[in-house]
């Protein structure tokens, strides 16, 4: 202990290692072993098993949020590759139904009838199959909201934390490597080893407050996205009934329509013949 002039003792151990801790030897140390841990990480090099374990549990949270992440772009790219094909679906359907009835206006038989009440039949459903385009745009404006903010502010927070272990995981080995020195009868290797065991303090209390905070916002990742699909895709599912039913009636009631009318026979494309035969049948049961 000493004196100092206001009255008050001073310990020199804290005030020296205080402003050691700020030199730049000591600043290249921490550096060099905070690099060395992330070329071991990255090499892939086993690691002491007992660290790895204590943090296995934000390993898994750590999983559960890559899969959020990845799961989020690919939902995204089926979105858009969905919408497509709904689109493409009714377009054909609404270019067989011009078609059918472009066609039916020429003929004047009960084939031309037919045609004429597929066509249209066909034209209906292609315009409610655009409907599901609706809540499917209101899915993908949320999951990309989801992917920008809550994904992204996760992904910051967990890259703080990683960098946090590597600078934790670097002090243990830098300590690793002094006690391996260490001499309880030379004062400077003691002064050495307590400064580096003051670092693993430190870098151990930021990395512990980073860990619970990855973990919390990972759980609370989850949960918002079983939220917002269970918001959202509630409206899809309305909107999908609602158009099965809709063309479901619409279909019935042409095919109930058809009822008693002579089948067509088929001689070049045989392979419909058959089907036919038993869809007419069916019709008079």
């Amino acid at each position: 202990m000493s004196f100092r002039g206001d009255g008050y003792y001073d310990n020199r151990y804290e005030y020296y290692q205080e402003h050691t801790d700020k030199s730049t030897i000591h600043q290249m140390k921490k550096k060099y072993w905070t690099t060395k841990q992330a070329v071991i990480k990255k090499l892939g090099k086993k690691e002491d098993e007992h660290i790895v374990a204590s943090d296995a549990q934000l390993d898994a949270k750590l999983e559960v949020f890559k899969s959020i992440q990845n799961c989020t772009m690919k939902l995204l790219i089926i979105i858009e590759k969905y919408q497509d094909r709904i689109c493409a679906i009714a377009q054909q359907e609404n270019a067989m139904g011009r078609f059918l009835k472009t066609h039916s206006s020429t003929d004047k038989t009960r084939a031309g009838k037919m045609m004429a009440a597929v066509g249209k039949s066909q034209s209906f459903s292609s315009q409610q199959r655009l409907s599901l385009r609706v809540p499917l745009v209101r899915l993908y404006q949320e999951v990309e909201t989801f992917r920008y903010r809550a994904i992204s502010d996760t992904l910051l927070t967990v890259n703080k934390m990683e960098a946090a272990r590597t600078e934790y995981r670097g002090a243990l080995l830098w300590m690793k490597d002094c006690s391996e020195e260490l001499d309880p009868d030379a004062y400077k290797r003691m002064e050495k080893f307590r400064k580096v065991q003051t670092q693993v303090r430190k870098a151990k209390a930021k990395f512990d407050k980073l860990k619970i905070d990855v973990m919390q916002k990972v759980d609370l990742l989850a949960a918002s996205r079983c939220n917002m699909f269970s918001h959202v895709l509630a409206n899809y599912q309305t909107t999908l009934l609602q158009f099965w039913n809709k063309t479901s009636r619409t279909m019935t009631a042409v095919a109930e329509s058809f009822k008693g009318y002579q089948h067509y026979e088929f001689n070049m494309l045989k392979e419909l013949a058959e089907p036919n035969k038993k869809t007419c049948k069916c019709d008079i049961k």
